[in-house]
């Protein structure tokens, strides 16, 4: 049952979404259950995400960060459409006497005014159009850009999650997972648990699958690493 306060949030999302039109998403996250977060969501078809789907790589971050303690939103950072169009996504924190409890999320795709831009454009400079990327700012709260480094990506599977979450690492690394040394299992355990990720239920299974290792060799890494955060305080 979600909290009585995201109740209201559920037709407010239904409304946002008629109000804005079909290039706006909207999404409203209950944080009771990370795995199926997604308790309502209108025009669906920019993310392809459904209801029950679980949270973002990017709002695992916020929580991790717990930046909705001093921010009661994020502005403007960059999100992929289902179709791999960029998007333009926001957050509101929703708060219950500063709990967080739950995010609603507008997803903002601009690509068919981009489509009209360039055209006229290209009327006025056919050979040497030059294009433009969006503006990556916030009005009220400019702090916000160094702890957002990767696009939000969106998924209706904890298993997807955690595999785009580990090939991003297998990338950044350039190697395969059935090559990993020890090192480097430990380097990409490491920065899962700073994205979030060991959030999720059953994310552990996942992990253990994408990087060609043990559930328990996980838990072993988890571990360290969570050990040697505390070592650091």
């Amino acid at each position: 049952m979600a909290n009585p306060l995201l109740i209201h949030y559920i037709k407010l999302t239904e409304f946002l979404g008629q109000v804005l039109g079909p290039d706006y998403e909207v999404v409203l996250h209950d944080l009771t259950d990370k795995n199926q977060s997604i308790i309502a969501i209108a025009n669906n078809h920019v993310s392809g995400r459904e209801i029950g789907a679980p949270l973002t790589n990017v709002a695992l971050k916020f929580l991790m960060d717990k930046c909705y303690e001093t921010q009661n939103y994020r502005l403007h950072y960059t999100g992929v459409s289902a179709s791999g169009k960029a998007l333009r996504s926001s957050t509101l924190f929703i708060k219950d006497d500063g709990k967080l409890i739950g995010m609603l999320c507008i997803n903002f795709d601009d690509s068919r005014y981009r489509d009209v831009g360039d055209a006229i454009l290209k009327l006025c400079h056919p050979d040497s159009f030059m294009g433009f990327e969006p503006v990556n700012e916030t009005l009220q709260e400019p702090e916000f850009h160094s702890s957002l480094l990767v696009e939000e990506s969106f998924h209706n599977s904890i298993d997807a999650v955690v595999s785009e979450a580990v090939g991003r690492e297998l990338d950044e690394l350039g190697v395969t997972a059935d090559r990993l040394t020890a090192d480097e299992r430990m380097h990409i355990i490491t920065a899962l648990e700073a994205g979030g990720i060991f959030l999720l239920k059953g994310a552990i299974p996942n992990v253990a699958e994408a990087l060609h290792c043990s559930q328990a060799s996980v838990y072993r890494y988890l571990s360290q690493v969570k050990n040697s955060d505390q070592g650091n305080d």
